[in-house]
């Protein structure tokens, strides 16, 4: 979703001002006391946001190094996991300036204030998008195994989609690129957030906010469900291997992106309903709506973090490489390597077509 900042802002009598509040509560509080939030946020958020920016920063890096001195992007899965990574890193490095805006206020202007935020919501629609890819392609390698090993050009198709995907990320971005600028509030705390000063309309910028909330969550999620539902249903079916394994995956996969991105959504989707609710004029709720999106949006972000383990290393042929990492780096040595290797080449056993190890890689 779009960056939420926590503030406080002028009144909203003026329609300009009306997508601005679309996504800040605290704008239809201002008479309310919001020192506490801003306190929290304050301490909270950069603390948070420096540990998911190092450790995020490792793992999207390693998986970079991995896909391209180690596996030469020969496969589909490849592709889209090269195309996370970089929407992880991408989207990872706009946490720094988010953490200097919340300790302190935003000190960086209106023109990197729009290259931010953009690349900000570019690069987390971006990684909800491929993350749909992802699960379509582990579909159609495991239940329709015939017609992917038969199939034509999937390199190609796949770098088509990770370019679609892109485009579409940009557009529903424009908002930001266009809207944001620096702006300084009745605290006189400036801050990096959307104005509409050209008077769009209040049908429009709804629209547009639930069209980014059903791309950036619904989309992805029900293409897991779908995808994953049908992926175990023919796990379970299937015989000659250990199965258990590719199902905690699955089950990992589903619930680490409930748990990280379903809070935040539904207090975006509460925060955006409160511009009709009668409770704007509590300003309990308002407070307790902003302390909501501080902690909820921190959470999803843990998500970045989280992906490299959840789609590269968990699956055999990453592992594989990492431990080849390891050997280049002197961790391991050369006989270590190769016991395990041939130790993984013994337990992947034919089934339905398809081996163990390639089922692995899939997930």
């Amino acid at each position: 979703m779009a960056k939420v900042p926590v503030t406080e802002f002028p009144d909203i009598t003026d329609d300009s001002n009306f997508y601005l509040a679309l996504f800040d509560s605290s704008v239809f509080a201002t008479p309310c006391e919001t020192s506490g939030v801003r306190n929290f946020g304050r301490i909270f958020m950069p603390c948070f946001y420096s540990v998911i920016f190092v450790t995020g920063l490792l793992g999207n890096s390693l998986v970079i190094v991995t896909l391209v001195y180690y596996e030469k992007l020969k496969t589909v899965a490849d592709v889209y996991m090269m195309n996370l990574a970089i929407a992880d890193l991408f989207f990872l490095c706009t946490l720094p300036f988010w953490a200097v805006d919340a300790y302190t206020e935003w000190i960086f202007g209106t023109f990197m204030c729009k290259i931010v935020n953009g690349a900000y919501t570019v690069n987390l629609y971006s990684c909800m998008l491929i993350l749909t890819c992802v699960s379509v392609n582990r579909y159609r390698a495991i239940v329709q195994v015939t017609k992917t090993l038969n199939s034509k050009n999937k390199i190609f198709h796949s770098k088509l989609a990770c370019a679609v995907v892109w485009v579409c990320a940009i557009i529903l971005t424009l908002p930001e690129f266009i809207f944001s600028e620096a702006f300084t509030g009745t605290s006189d705390k400036i801050t990096c957030t959307m104005v509409d000063h050209f008077n769009v309309g209040s049908t429009f910028k709804v629209v547009v906010s639930v069209i980014q909330m059903i791309v950036g969550f619904l989309i992805p999620f029900i293409a897991m469900i779908i995808c994953y539902s049908i992926i175990a249903k023919t796990l379970l079916r299937a015989k000659g291997f250990q199965k258990h394994k590719s199902l905690k995956i699955i089950v990992a996969v589903v619930v680490v992106f409930v748990i990280c991105e379903l809070p935040f959504n539904i207090v975006l989707l509460m925060q955006t309903l409160q511009i009709y609710s009668e409770e704007i004029a509590s300003c309990e709720y308002s407070a307790n709506v902003d302390y909501a999106i501080i902690v909820t949006e921190s959470i999803a972000y843990i998500h970045c973090c989280l992906n490299p383990i959840l789609y590269v290393f968990l699956g055999v042929k990453f592992r594989n490489s990492l431990l080849k990492i390891l050997k280049d780096i002197g961790c391991i040595g050369q006989k270590q390597l190769a016991g395990y290797l041939k130790t993984e080449s013994e337990t992947s056993r034919p089934i339905s077509g398809v081996s163990e190890t390639t089922i692995m890689q899939s997930l």
